[in-house]
């Protein structure tokens, strides 16, 4: 496909915007939307606010005007700190009383919060617009019966290349990190993202591991070459990411696709970037609404969730992040658009060329129980 010029991509408005398409790789489903009973869920009413709202996000995950339009439709206050990582939000909600009402955690992560009974079983009576949500996001192995979290946002981790200095001929392989025989002429132009589990992972891939392996021999590996990478880089970061590839502070880069295709796309010369996942493999990601089992605020958190998860705000959600919508409904609305934008941007998304590995060399992260401190301890090791 032609790649339209500059603008034409841009956020189309502020209410109906870009979309990426659950069909880019199919999600195992089994049977979903119960909920536990072993847990005592919130006692409100449909569109109950009970104070303001307090969301913990990962950074530039959701447009602060975004946010601004559901307080002032509530008549509340709403206010949202950041996290770079689950590791770093984890345990912030699990000491109590972090004053946050909603947070977004992964996958995984969504499995060891419910475990340790960190996360409220929602009241699906006061979400009914769950029922939005995609059948091929259902029973998904974190959260089997969809009690305790509905999925946000969806996408993969890979690599960005500034390819007017790097070039284009070059495997698109964890190599162009991992290897200095390849990459050695870009020593301090390098970014690796600051996750344990992304990041350790990423170097488990590419010496053909599993990356969520529980063998302390291949965690040892992987954590030796992360060490011997580490002073080759010019930072391990996760929020600037894509604004340190776009501002030439580093050419190659370790992000998240969507965060990489916003930036890529408000460049005059977009053409010079590139994302992609490599031939090993990488990571494939859900990241999901929760209620903290302390929130100050219940009801209004289900509330916003609520909200959220309508066609329109669902939209406006992926066209200001460029992150796949889980929106059914959403995105049954943005396919009415007459003039073609969703298609073309769709089609660029989607491009089968990002997948050097194909859809199968995917793999999402699971929690590892016991071994989790393991990677923690390791990629703390590893960074020096």
């Amino acid at each position: 496909m032609a790649i339209r010029p500059k603008g034409v991509f841009m956020r189309k408005n502020t209410k109906l915007r870009f979309v990426a398409a659950v069909a880019a790789f199919a999600l195992i489903a089994i049977p979903a939307c119960g909920g536990s009973d072993d847990e005592e869920k919130a006692s409100c009413e449909l569109n109950e606010v009970d104070g303001d709202l307090a969301l913990y996000n990962w950074a530039e995950y959701i447009d602060e005007e975004q946010l601004a339009e559901f307080a002032e439709e509530y008549g509340i206050n709403a206010t949202m700190d950041v996290y770079d990582s689950n590791e770093a939000m984890q345990p912030i909600i699990s000491a109590g009383n972090s004053g946050y009402d909603v947070i977004v955690p992964s996958d995984y992560m969504v499995s060891i919060l419910i475990e340790a009974k960190k996360i409220q079983p929602l009241n699906f009576d006061v979400i009914p617009n769950a029922a939005n949500i995609s059948e091929d996001f259902s029973g998904l192995y974190y959260d089997p019966d969809g009690s305790h979290s509905v999925p946000y946002q969806w996408g993969t981790t890979g690599i960005a290349v500034n390819t007017a200095v790097v070039g284009t001929d070059f495997e698109r392989s964890w190599s162009l990190i991992f290897d200095p025989a390849i990459s050695g002429d870009f020593d301090g132009q390098i970014q690796l993202l600051n996750d344990p589990r992304e990041t350790m992972g990423a170097a488990l891939k590419y010496l053909g591991y599993s990356l969520n392996s529980t063998s302390e021999d291949e965690l040892n590996e992987a954590k030796e070459l992360l060490k011997s990478t580490a002073s080759r880089l010019a930072a391990f970061n996760t929020d600037s990411a894509d604004e340190f590839i776009t501002q030439g502070e580093t050419v190659i880069g370790h992000g998240y696709s969507g965060d990489m295709f916003v930036q890529f796309l408000e460049q005059d010369n977009y053409e010079d970037y590139l994302y992609f996942v490599p031939e090993e493999g990488g990571t494939r990601w859900i990241d999901n609404m929760a209620v903290v089992f302390d929130a100050p605020h219940p009801c209004t958190a289900h509330t916003f969730i609520n909200w959220l998860l309508s066609a329109e705000q669902g939209a406006a959600l992926s066209d200001w992040n460029y992150y796949d919508t889980p929106n059914q409904a959403a995105l049954d609305l943005m396919a009415g658009d007459a003039d073609g934008y969703y298609d073309d941007l769709l089609d660029f998304v989607r491009d089968p060329a990002r997948y050097a590995g194909g859809i199968e060399s995917l793999e999402s992260i699971e929690d590892t129980g016991d071994f989790e401190i393991n990677y923690a301890d390791a990629f703390v090791e590893a960074k020096g």
